[in-house]
């Protein structure tokens, strides 16, 4: 009988033992499993089990039954029950404050993003907007998004059709490209415009024909005067209402890391005024405007390359030139249609002249601070191709890791993808483009041109590290419709613009995670889902790797998740 006892008393020993030794010492804080977990990781498709994440960080990707072992009493376990999980989409190129400042503004855009077909619309929608915002009669009244290739009167709306219809009321038409606006007469008096004043280099204010006298529409560098009433801040309850419906906005497209590539002098204090206040839940990646370099580059005013309450200085922007939809994109070759304001070898202009491009380029090289170029035509790249090699020169080094970043490329040749390779240059394509333009680029450049808009797939295969973006507010903040752009290239019409720039899913993918981390030089923090890296994550209704191409841009959003905290959850 005492042998038994002694048995039984050896037993249970061994299972307090066996006990201690499953013990949780450091248990994650949620676990992800049972769907398509796709790491991001490699130049092929591959997939995880599950993901374990603590403290805001990934801890653990691979197989199931090694993430329970780090399962505590209060883990939370979850079960994705088939969905698709990945890295967070960074957004490589937008304007997150103009989405801000659209809030309360007048929506100008056409279908399918808006309802406005005519120019009575846009009166229509501006009288709206006057009678929902409790504007008075002599408030400055502001639209966004019309374009005037899909209003049914084929042009943009003049000074005059405002007046009319606003004859106390300062109004500004602000053009889908954001490289021009239409002013009515109160709103040139406001901005100090008269029929006297001469066009500014890089900018046009276009005439009545046959006078001085000013038609309405305001072209690149000319939009400087407006920017005061345009960019305009309000109080600090206003201005902080607005950032916050930008980023749930942005959240719900499954964007855990924003841009801001435009940094206004009228912003900037906004923005340190949000990140001290700790109103950032999502990282925003802000490049003031070239206009303060001299106020920023080497002066020790901001810190680059390092976050504050999620807000980071990533760079300096350059805006080089226009847009090819507007017809102010810088090319070699002229325009195929009438472009306002010229008459004949229409190639549109430059903002810049290629000595300035050569000093910001030196400037920001010395520095050690990134640049961002908006390039859309092939000419205003090659000044920015020019101007690297002339700072390489003057600096003497053509090693260092600069990752200059030539926002757009739209408008390329063959060549210049030679240039990005040797170079270590880093293109920012715009799909978005062969769709809600591609007809349009057909009818200005010709077939050939618009078939090479943002060469993604050319780029890829020369191993060129490539990201791809929405340019919000230009077209939306749908990261599952631009990767459906970059995969089939379909316009509007149903034209397939370049079909030999078709990339497959998961490169596309790759343009708006592992890549969009490499731009920012965050790859080893961000992009994909490895131990160590953030808990950066969104979860889809359908794996975009295993649905038709032509199925993609259906896919939902149903989580984001920042740091291990969910920002967005589909109702």
């Amino acid at each position: 009988m005492k042998q038994i006892n002694l048995f039984v008393i050896f037993i249970s020993f061994l299972g307090i033992v066996s006990c201690k030794k499953q013990e949780v010492t450091n248990p994650a804080d949620a676990i992800y499993f049972g769907g398509d977990i796709i790491t991001m990781e490699g130049n092929e498709a591959q997939y995880a089990e599950a993901v374990a994440i603590k403290k805001g960080k990934i801890v653990f990707v691979g197989s199931k039954s090694e993430a329970e072992k780090m399962k505590g009493d209060n883990t939370v376990m979850n079960d994705l029950q088939g969905k698709t999980l990945l890295p967070g989409f960074i957004d490589c190129h937008s304007h997150l404050l103009t989405i801000a400042d659209g809030t309360m503004q007048a929506n100008l855009s056409p279908a399918p993003v808006g309802t406005v077909a005519t120019i009575p619309d846009i009166v229509a929608a501006l009288k709206a907007l006057k009678t929902k915002q409790q504007f008075s009669d002599t408030s400055l009244l502001i639209g966004w998004g019309y374009d005037q290739d899909f209003l049914s009167e084929k042009r943009h709306p003049t000074a005059a059709e405002l007046d009319a219809a606003f004859p106390t009321n300062p109004v500004v038409l602000i053009h889908t490209s954001g490289h021009m606006l239409v002013a009515n007469t109160l709103a040139f008096k406001l901005a100090g415009i008269s029929a006297a004043t001469k066009d500014p280099s890089g900018g046009t204010f276009i005439r009545k024909k046959g006078s001085n006298d000013l038609e309405g529409l305001v072209q690149e560098m000319a939009m400087v005067s407006f920017m005061p009433l345009t960019k305009t801040v309000l109080s600090d309850e206003q201005e902080f209402k607005k950032i916050k419906a930008a980023q749930e906005y942005y959240a719900s497209c499954g964007v855990t890391t924003a841009a801001e590539h435009l940094v206004t002098p009228e912003k900037m204090p906004l923005l340190a005024k949000a990140a001290a206040a700790k109103l950032l839940f999502i990282d925003l990646q802000a490049a003031p405007s070239f206009q303060m370099a001299k106020e920023l580059l080497g002066t020790g005013k901001i810190k680059w390359g390092v976050y504050n309450n999620h807000l980071k200085y990533c760079g300096l922007k350059i805006a080089t030139d226009g847009s090819p939809q507007g017809k102010t994109a810088f090319l070699t070759k002229s325009y195929l249609t009438p472009v306002p304001g010229c008459s004949h070898d229409c190639k549109g202009f430059p903002n810049l002249i290629q000595k300035q491009i050569n000093e910001l380029m030196l400037g920001c090289y010395s520095n050690k601070v990134q640049l961002y170029s908006h390039c859309n035509g092939d000419a205003s790249i090659d000044m920015m191709i020019k101007g690297h090699e002339y700072a390489m020169r003057k600096l003497n080094d053509s090693t260092a890791d600069r990752r200059t970043v030539i926002i757009h490329s739209q408008i390329m040749r063959p060549d210049q993808l030679d240039s990005y390779k040797k170079y270590k240059m880093l293109p920012s394509f715009f799909t978005n483009h062969t769709f809600y333009w591609g007809d349009v680029h057909i009818a200005n450049l010709g077939m050939e041109r618009a078939s090479f808009l943002s060469p993604m797939k050319s780029a890829m295969d020369m191993d060129i590290i490539a990201t791809n973006h929405t340019d919000a507010s230009v077209t939306p903040m749908d990261q599952l419709f631009l990767l459906w752009t970059s995969v089939n290239r379909i316009s509007r019409n149903g034209v397939v613009v370049g079909g030999a720039q078709r990339i497959d899913a998961y490169r596309g993918l790759k343009a708006l995670t592992i890549n969009g981390a490499y731009q920012y030089f965050e790859e080893n923090t961000k992009g994909s889902l490895k131990a160590g890296k953030l808990a950066d994550i969104v979860i889809l209704d359908k794996n975009p790797l295993k649905v038709a191409p032509i199925e993609i841009k259906d896919i939902k959003v149903l989580e984001t998740i920042k740091e291990g905290k969910s920002i967005y959850k589909k109702q």
